[in-house]
Parts: structure tokens; sequence; C-alpha cells
């Protein structure tokens, strides 16, 4: 007899009006404000300027989206190309289905675009992110919860959650729910991030590094767990793989940017100034120096004058 057990929603989404609001784009949404809040925090504390990590989002956000959803296409085509599917639903974004790794891939392009047109290190913009980017990745994990997917193997653990409906081959029970388990991992990988970076003043990277490898390793573990069709190499699911793969990078770039490029960045923003110079523009505080630079020769050349 089951006691107690998390229940899934009857619907994944609510009718505001004519406006269909979907809980996994919610999710989503909800998780890219919260990144970019505490990423906008973190840049100003390291001496950028406010609104930076906003601007350059505006390009990272719209490649991340694209790279997460072509992952997941890839990876799983059969559910858009196989027969009686339809492939139209590759574009149904909102119904669930973005994979970290080509977000995160190319959401990294999106970031340098942005970050090399305002003259920033990519590196260290992405050190002011990488928290943000896994608490977003806790929220954004509810959105599976609303559509009742990626769940576990089956249980009677208190905690386990509830499948009602019964479409595309889900069979109703309960479920280990993985959705859970990766959300809380994200948030320990959050908190992780944030003490080491204080701790260690991390720098070109290694505070996004860190956070991607410790991702990896809860990743491979709560990957293991599910249920879902996947495609296996080795008795091992395609993710499972992914996750050693990008694992064994991270710590490899870990060790070596400690080793080649120790401490942390001085300054991370140019100034306007610096800026207008590096684009071949006369910039004010150049021209105030020299007019500052002859002020004091033509008070010395008077000083000089009078003495004599």
């Amino acid at each position: 007899m089951e006691f107690a057990y998390i229940p899934s929603p009857s619907r994944g989404v609510v009718d505001l009006g004519p406006i269909p609001l979907r809980g996994y784009a919610f999710c989503i949404i909800i998780g890219v404000f919260v990144a970019v809040w505490l990423g906008n925090k973190r840049w100003i504390a390291r001496g950028g300027r406010p609104g930076t990590v906003a601007d350059i989002s505006v390009w990272a956000v719209p490649f991340g989206l694209v790279g997460g959803r072509l992952y997941h296409v890839i990876t799983d085509y059969q559910l858009y190309f196989s027969d009686g599917r339809d492939w139209v639903d590759a574009f149904k974004i909102w119904e669930g289905g973005l994979g970290i790794w080509g977000a995160i891939a190319f959401g990294a392009v999106g970031a340098w675009i942005g970050c090399r047109r305002r003259g920033i290190p990519l590196p260290a913009w992405a050190d002011a992110l990488a928290p943000g980017i896994a608490i977003a990745q806790a929220i954004g994990r509810w959105g599976n919860w609303f559509n009742q997917e990626l769940y576990g193997k089956k249980t009677d653990v208190p905690w386990a959650l509830e499948i009602t409906s019964a479409e595309d081959g889900r069979v109703p029970g309960t479920y280990h729910p993985t959705f859970l388990y990766e959300s809380l991992w994200c948030v320990g990988v959050a908190v992780l991030v944030i003490w080491a970076d204080r701790r260690f003043k991390l720098g070109h990277g290694r505070a996004f590094a860190l956070y991607v490898a410790s991702y990896c390793v809860g990743r491979f573990w709560i990957e293991y767990m599910r249920v879902d069709d996947a495609h296996e190499f080795l008795g091992l699911r395609l993710n499972n793989w992914t996750a050693l793969l990008v694992f064994v990078l991270a710590v490899v770039y870990l060790v070596v940017s400690a080793k080649t490029r120790p401490g942390r960045e001085e300054i991370v923003e140019p100034s306007p100034g610096a800026v207008a110079l590096d684009e071949g523009e006369p910039s004010d505080t150049v021209d105030d120096d020299a007019e500052s630079g002859d002020a004091k020769s033509k008070g010395a050349a008077e000083s000089a004058a009078e003495k004599g």
C-alpha cells in the first residue's frame, strides 16, 4: 500500500485566456531570469558593469535553446522521424526536449560572440554565470515533472513520483523522481561553485569548469536510473558516455589552467574609454590627460620664470 508519493500534475499547461502557459516553458523562462540575475550580481562583484551579463545573454540564450534542441532531436531522432511520427514535432520545443550538452556548447558560441563585441574575456563571464546556470537547470528540471517524463525505475519509496499518463508508452505507477534528484544535485553544484570561488579565487574559466565537472558526476548516476528509451553503447546510455567525456575534459582544463594561468583576472571588463581606443575612436580620457599635462608644463615654466 502506498502511503506517500509525489503526485504529477493533471495538466502540463494552464490557459491564461487565449494564451496557453506551458509548465515546461515557464520553468525554462524562470531559470533563465534567475541565472541572469545571479550572474549580474557576481559580475558586478568581479568589477564588471551592471547590465553586461544581460546584454551577452541576449546572444547566449537563443544559441543555447537552438543547440539544446538540436542535440535532443539528433540523439532521439526516432521520436520525430520514424514511422508514424510527425517531423514537425521536432520544432515544438515547448513540449519538452532540450539536451544540456548542446545547450551549453551552442550557448558558449553565442556568449563568445557577445563577449567579443564588448571586449570581454569569455572565461571570466562564464565564471560569473556558472552557479546561475546550475540553478537554472535545477528550476528547468521541474518542466519534466509537468510533462510526466524522464523518470527513473519503479519504486515504492515515500518520495516516489506518481505517473498517471499512459501516452507515448508510459505505464502508470510510481517511479524514482529523477527530475527531483537532478534538481537537488544542481542546487548543490551551485553552492559548491560559489563556495570554491570565494575560497580559492577561481578565475580564467575554472569556476565554470568546476560547475561542468561536478554536474557531470551527478548526471552520470541519475542518467543510469532513467528508463526512457535511449541509445546505448557497451551497456551505457549515450548521455552517460557524454557525461564521462565532458567530465574528463573539464578536469583537464582545471588542472592545466591552474598551472598556466594561476590567480584571477584583475580586470574583467574594459572601461568605456579603453573600448573606444580599441575601436580606433578618440578618447576623452586621453584628451583630458593631455590637457592636464600641458597645464602642468605651463605652470612649471611660469614658476621657473618667476624664480629667474
